[in-house]
């Protein structure tokens, strides 16, 4: 049986084992309603990708759960329709 012949060193150890890490994944936001999403993955909350609608979410909910997304996401593209670019005129005003 092979044995080794010097002992490896903790500094030798840990240099090894230096690149083994876990990162934090890279989520971006969801341009129709604003949630963490992982790239090139589908919204599991509004269910668009694209600006396109790839998941329908209102059809597995119950009609109460239905009732309240649906109110929700009316409230987020009221929310987009108000917050409209401001000209050089109003950021000076604030």
């Amino acid at each position: 049986m092979a044995v080794p012949k010097q002992r490896k060193t903790k500094s030798r150890r840990n240099q090894r084992r230096m690149h083994i890490f876990l990162e934090t994944p890279k989520l971006t936001t969801c341009p129709k309603c604003g949630k963490p999403v992982l790239p090139h993955t589908a919204c599991a909350n509004c269910g668009y990708y694209k600006g396109e609608e790839v998941i329908d979410v209102l059809k597995k909910l119950t009609k109460k759960e239905r009732k309240k997304k649906e109110k929700e996401m009316a409230g987020k593209e009221k929310e987009e329709k108000k917050a409209k670019p401001l000209s050089m005129e109003e950021l000076s005003k604030k």
